[in-house]
């Protein structure tokens, strides 16, 4: 059962790292804010989540286990609040006619 959950273990924190550098590589490439945006906030949620999985079986008792799900959240809930800020004043300087950020 251990080697089980080891294999668990590195295919989803390795499946969460390519998630994070498939959003790192959308943050580099992309051309202007909002797409950027986009990809960076789907992408670091999902590799956030497949880590935080990895290490559910790891963890040394359901106390820590809910840490790690209340981190995945708050993570989850602050990177959405962040992308609307970000997105809503991306918007806001298009209407203005100012061409967007690089």
């Amino acid at each position: 059962m251990s080697f089980a959950l080891d294999l668990l273990t590195y295919v989803a924190v390795a499946a969460g790292a390519f998630f994070y550098l498939a959003g790192t590589i959308g943050l580099l490439r992309f051309p202007d804010t909002l797409t950027r945006l986009h990809a960076l906030t789907k992408a670091d949620n999902l590799g956030l989540g497949l880590i935080v999985l990895g290490l559910l079986p790891h963890a040394g008792g359901v106390a820590d286990a809910l840490k790690l799900v209340a981190i995945w959240l708050l993570v989850m809930l602050s990177s959405a609040d962040a992308g609307q800020l970000i997105a809503r004043a991306a918007r806001r300087a298009m209407r203005r006619g100012e061409p967007p950020a690089p």
